[in-house]
């Protein structure tokens, strides 16, 4: 391995705080990273990580040098991107973090287009509704609903969504169907817990113009908002996410809208990425292609949810 490599090595290790982690990451045997990272130590005569039985933490010197080792990697990565945006090239390894239920619905069934059009570009699909950590898991790119407060991160809007309250027919036929927001309270409700905080999310209407939050008492609540379509989808109860999560579900009639006189708008959903993957080629169109998907899909769905 040359220097670059050591180098590579030494910034991976110090991420994710293991030798072994890192070995797993770089695909490279422990006894490597290990080598590595001693050889390294050897030509700059100092040592740049404190290592114990349970943990490993970078000495000064080691926290000193990996912002260095950062920038002269991130200086290297730029140079191969412009290159390759010279090239109008994408190509490379793209590593994509999204929501479950977009991931599965919208993005896997349009990922084959992408690939013929981007024959050179490997794209790797992590499903996953928390919060991505950019650096720990390596991510380029990902999509994400809702406010984005990271440091270092750009997002970009590539759909506007709305909330969408439904239930699967053969519960409305069981139970009726809701005629107003307050009905709800004596219907089954499945909700959400937010995986980062744990907290029941409450659900959002517009009456006259005018946000109404509403928390119900909720007979089912997973963490996972497939989980929680899942649930509706087998008659558990009423749901509210947003449409653009619905996905197939709705397309096919498994769960059909109601109280939509009330449907609230909802977050946005935008594509993440680091700011100084901005000019990035892979990175550039994975966006781009994101935001076509979403938006046909918000078109679509905008009429699965007009009456009749």
């Amino acid at each position: 391995m040359d220097r670059f490599d050591q180098l590579r090595v030494f910034v991976r290790v110090a991420e994710l705080a293991s030798f072994t982690r890192a070995a797993d990451d770089l695909e490279l045997s422990r006894a490597v990273v290990s080598q590595q990272v001693a050889a390294l130590e050897r030509r700059l005569g100092s040592r740049l990580f404190n290592r114990t039985t349970r943990r490993v933490s970078l000495t000064g010197d080691g926290a000193s040098y990996l912002e260095r080792a950062r920038r002269v990697l991130g200086e290297l990565a730029a140079a191969d991107h412009s290159i390759r945006h010279a090239r109008g090239r994408p190509e490379g390894r793209l590593r994509v973090d999204v929501p479950t239920a977009f991931g599965r619905y919208l993005l896997a069934p349009a990922l084959p287009a992408f690939q013929r059009q981007y024959p050179d570009l490997a794209v790797e699909v992590r499903l996953n509704d928390a919060i991505a950590d950019f650096v720990a898991d390596r991510v380029d790119v990902a999509v994400r609903v809702g406010r984005i407060t990271a440091a270092g991160l750009v997002a970009r809007r590539i759909a506007a969504m709305r909330l969408v309250t439904c239930a699967s027919p053969a519960y409305l036929e069981r139970e009726g169907e809701p005629r107003t927001i307050e009905d709800l309270r004596r219907h089954r409700c499945i909700g959400r817990q937010s995986p980062e905080t744990g907290r029941m999310t409450e659900w959002s209407f517009l009456r006259a113009g005018a946000r109404v939050r509403f928390r119900p008492a909720c007979a089912l609540a997973f963490n996972l908002a497939e989980a929680v379509i899942s649930a509706g989808i087998a008659g558990g109860g009423v749901l509210q996410t947003v449409d653009l999560m619905l996905g197939e579900p709705l397309a096919s009639g498994r769960l059909r809208p109601v109280l939509a006189e009330y449907a609230a708008p909802g977050p946005a959903m935008q594509v993440v990425y680091a700011h100084a993957d901005r000019q990035s080629a892979k990175v550039r169109v994975f966006a781009d292609f994101a935001e076509r998907v979403t938006r046909d899909w918000s078109a679509r769905i905008t009429r699965l949810e007009s009456p009749a």
